[in-house]
């Protein structure tokens, strides 16, 4: 059976989106390959149908949970019974007994955290593994606007399961974190399908307002101008929050919010609802989205400055995955800026936290690998250290190790610098953008050094797109809003009894 043939049984579609085809061929060829499709262009493909040839274990390395369940449940949607997510929400006797029955699945799901624990990659080591796929692989370089330490140590990771065929999936990397993910996951001359970022079902509109007040009255009536499902995203919890409720007080009644502050399980229910059609408007941080299979979203709305023209593309492809006109808009006033400059400073750690934290570690004689969780509790306090700001100088200090004290401070303190040097430039250049006077589409293209081959007839505002006649052109989906009658607890029992009957299906 050929790859067409295959697409059509086991996928129910009759061709290939751009891309595609290409990522296949090359890993059906043996070929380690590095992949650049656009958000929404169905990037999960490229290694789940090379599965039904290689008939091997796939493993997929995924940041975020969200996003392993829902492709997860893509899968066991279209009869695939033999795929597992190995993450948080399962029990550990549930986890111990996958981990031991792991060589009957065919895609393992897991989180790089997940390769760290040895007992996992000791059973990975016995599989025959016929693709080690990587997604979000930008998250690997430390050029990558959303970088990850956890995921640096994924290049050992190959090599202790034997240098697999590996598969590097990312939306949006530019020539430097292209070549920098080459690099940390040790691929030495990959085939690279690199395609245009550009979606150009999705128009792009930059409103300026005077201040927050006026901003907040727009969107409200943006909210109220068009009948299909939106994404409102903010860079702060408590203004999702705040503009839901603002929102819900002035008529607008299926919408909620979104934000990783949230218990896990909140989370999860809200996702399914916005799925299912429960809920048209969810107001979230950037933690919403990712992997969500929605191909009707009409609108995105950016009520704050994202953090850069990559985590801008991410958020706004969410939108018009269906291939149909769909709208991008950012609200803008001056004094935005502060927010995303305020929080990239937050992700890396003060060089006072650095020098402070690296001569407490030398005092406690223990090191960074046998510090206890008592004192690492303390430390955190004392510096006012982060969840982020920790896990990356752990694992900095790992790396130097062999340096002396003074060596490995200065290296991070280096590292730290050009970092944050790196995060003001995506930024400063993200705000140039904002107030560009000429077509926004093509000043996107040339941030990742690709030209406009075709020039869209609704473009952008600088090319004529006017917000409202836009919003009231575009496509009008049967959207079934349905009223929520139970709480969210009783809400997600529904689901997780029905998600729980699926296991015991797979485990008998």
């Amino acid at each position: 059976m050929n790859v067409e043939e295959i697409l059509v049984k086991q996928f129910g579609y009759s061709t290939f989106r751009p891309g595609q085809k290409e990522v296949i061929d090359s890993l059906l060829e043996g070929n380690h390959t590095l992949a650049m499709l656009p958000t929404g262009s169905g990037k999960s493909l490229c290694y789940q149908l090379p599965s039904y040839v290689l008939n091997k274990v796939v493993i997929i390395v995924s940041p975020l949970l969200s996003l392993m369940q829902d492709q997860a449940e893509q899968l066991k949607m279209r009869g695939e019974k033999s795929v597992i997510t190995l993450n948080s929400f399962l029990t550990s006797v549930q986890k111990r007994e996958a981990i031991e029955r792991l060589d009957s699945y065919r895609f393992i799901y897991l989180s790089p955290e997940m390769l760290a624990i040895p007992r996992i990659i000791e059973r990975l080591q016995k599989l025959e593994i016929g693709l080690f796929v990587i997604d979000e692989a930008h998250c690997i370089s430390q050029w990558g606007y959303d970088f990850r330490t956890d995921y640096l140590n994924l290049g050992n990771i190959r090599s202790k399961l034997n240098n697999p065929l590996t598969l590097a999936l990312t939306a949006t990397a530019t020539k430097t974190v292209q070549a920098d993910i080459k690099e940390k996951l040790k691929l030495e001359h990959p085939n690279e399908v690199i395609t245009s970022v550009d979606r150009s079902n999705i128009a792009y509109i930059v409103e300026e307002h005077s201040s927050y007040d006026e901003k907040l009255a727009r969107l409200k009536e943006l909210v109220n101008s068009f009948d299909g499902s939106g994404i409102i995203y903010f860079s702060s919890k408590k203004a999702a929050e705040s503009v839901t409720r603002f929102l819900q007080e002035n008529g607008v009644k299926d919408i909620d919010y979104y934000h990783g502050g949230m218990e896990q399980e909140q989370r999860m229910l809200i996702q399914q609802q916005f799925l299912h059609g429960q809920l048209r408007i969810i107001c979230a941080t950037s933690a919403f989205g990712m992997g969500v299979n929605k191909n009707n979203v009409r609108v995105v709305i950016h009520f704050h400055l994202p953090g850069g023209m990559e985590a801008y593309l991410q958020e706004i492809g969410r939108a018009g995955r269906d291939g149909k006109q769909s709208a991008a808009i950012l609200l803008y006033c001056d004094g935005d800026e502060g927010l995303p400059l305020h929080l990239a400073e937050q992700q890396l750690p003060t060089f006072y936290q650095i020098e402070e934290t690296l001569a407490s570690l030398h005092i406690l004689e223990a090191g960074i690998w046998n510090i206890e969780p008592k004192q690492e509790i303390e430390l955190r306090e004392m510096y006012a250290l982060t969840d982020v700001q920790w896990r990356w100088i752990t694992h900095f200090v790992k790396e130097f190790e062999y340096e002396d004290q003074f060596m490995i401070t200065e290296k991070l303190k280096g590292i730290s610098k050009a970092r944050r040097i790196e995060n003001q430039n995506k930024l400063e250049r993200f705000f140039r953008w904002v107030s560009v006077s000429c077509c926004r589409r093509v000043n996107i293209l040339s941030y990742f050094d690709v030209a406009l081959t075709e020039k869209n007839q609704t473009c952008c505002d600088r090319c004529g797109v006017v917000t409202d006649e836009l919003l009231a052109s575009l496509p009008h989906d049967d959207l079934e809003v349905k009223e929520l009658k139970k709480t969210w607890r009783q809400e997600l029992a529904a689901i997780l009894i029905g998600e729980a009957k699926t296991n015991e299906e797979q485990t008998s």
